[in-house]
């Protein structure tokens, strides 16, 4: 990642993001836009009510070619930018620090770090059955820096993740690098 420099000495031990199920999740709303127009004609047909209207629904005509068109585009972008923010926001764990990387939309993104001889306390949180089913859940660090607490939802198989940080964390306070 170039979003921050390493030091010397250290090296990106663990990296992750939102769980995929949840992206997929976010894309479902935009995929049901996309579909909505098409399916136009045929809902306004079910209903006695709304059937004279489904003629006029016709996408030869070339100004309801420009507005599909329109509305395809701005829904391909809200998609896009949903993963923009999948893909670029991330955790990153090195054996000395760990790094949280959020995306705020196109050309604004916030990195911030938490030395690991800082951690104080790591909590992960699956509420639910499918989190649980799946591995999705939650995890805060605390730490007695100016910022107090790191957290991050929806991340896949958080006590993995915690157990690394938690072994790194207790190497750095012992003064080495995470026992590795």
């Amino acid at each position: 990642m170039k979003e921050f420099e390493l030091e010397p000495g250290e090296h990106v031990v663990l990296q992750t993001r939102k769980h995929w199920f949840l992206f997929l999740a976010e894309l479902l709303p935009y995929a049901i836009l996309a579909v909505i127009p098409l399916a136009l004609p045929g809902l306004l047909a079910l209903t006695t009510y709304s059937a004279p209207y489904a003629p006029l629904v016709d996408y030869r005509a070339p100004l309801l070619r420009a507005a599909l068109g329109v509305w395809l585009l701005l829904t391909w972008t809200l998609a896009w930018s949903a993963f923009t923010r999948y893909f670029l926001n991330a955790w990153v764990l090195t054996n000395r620090r760990i790094v949280d990387i959020k995306q705020r939309g196109y050309w604004n993104r916030e990195v911030s770090s938490i030395l690991l001889s800082r951690v104080q306390d790591v909590t992960t949180d699956v509420a639910g059955a499918l989190p649980s089913l799946l591995g999705i859940g939650a995890i805060t660090v605390q730490s007695a820096g100016a910022v107090e607490k790191f957290s991050m939802r929806g991340i896949p198989r958080p006590e993995e993740m915690r157990d690394v940080i938690l072994k790194y964390a207790a190497g750095a306070a012992d003064g080495a690098d995470g026992g590795v």
